[in-house]
């Protein structure tokens, strides 16, 4: 969280992370569709041979003032792949929350493990910890075949019985659900009073 006095704004980073290919890209896209474009920044997309790391802000009023300020929310992508992990760490740092995309099909619940890991280890290196976090879960794809079931994903991933939500980013199911589980979270460990101010109906 970091304020930008010129615009009067409260400035809080969100970042999906999860492994290659698991639909991180996808929420984020869907969610910029979504959004009112007069409150929305450019969905900026840096591209790598294998995965695309996207990056989008935008204003949400609907929280009312934090401090007198208006809250802005910086969306952040990462890629997925284990070479990439110097580059995960960069965005994790002055994170504000986390949202953990995971794919649920079985094939790729050690790639999930992995990837979760490995977020665990980028935030030890900046001295923080996914406890100390907003953090939620999404367990993405459950439209296709040969899924775990939400139980075993829970068992697996959800140690710290943090929010977790079943989605098929593809058609935006779960997607905003998500979106909102992230946004209380961030705003309630800011300032828990704004979070009474929200309209949840409105967001996006």
């Amino acid at each position: 969280m970091f304020v930008n006095w010129a615009t009067n704004e409260v400035v809080f980073r969100i970042v999906y992370y999860g492994p290659s290919l698991s639909g991180k890209t996808t929420n984020l896209k869907y969610i910029y569709s979504k959004l009112d474009p007069s409150l929305r920044g450019t969905l900026v997309t840096l591209q790598t041979k294998e995965e695309r790391t996207l990056f989008f802000d935008f204003l949400q009023l609907q929280f009312g003032e934090i401090g007198g300020k208006k809250p802005r929310f910086h969306l952040y992508t990462v890629p997925g792949q284990v070479y990439y992990a110097y580059s995960r760490g960069i965005i994790l740092n002055g994170v504000d929350g986390i949202v953990f995309v995971a794919d649920s099909q079985r094939r790729r619940l050690h790639e999930n493990l992995d990837s979760l890991l490995d977020l665990e280890e980028r935030l030890i290196e900046q001295g923080r910890s996914i406890e100390e976090i907003p953090f939620v879960l999404q367990y993405n794809k459950r439209d296709l075949p040969d899924l775990l079931p939400v139980a075993e994903l829970e068992a697996k991933l959800n140690y710290y019985r943090r929010p977790s939500f079943e989605a098929v980013a593809t058609r935006g199911e779960g997607v905003l659900n998500t979106l909102r589980a992230i946004l209380h979270l961030v705003i309630e460990e800011a300032q828990p009073s704004a979070v009474r101010k929200a309209s949840w109906t409105q967001v996006p």
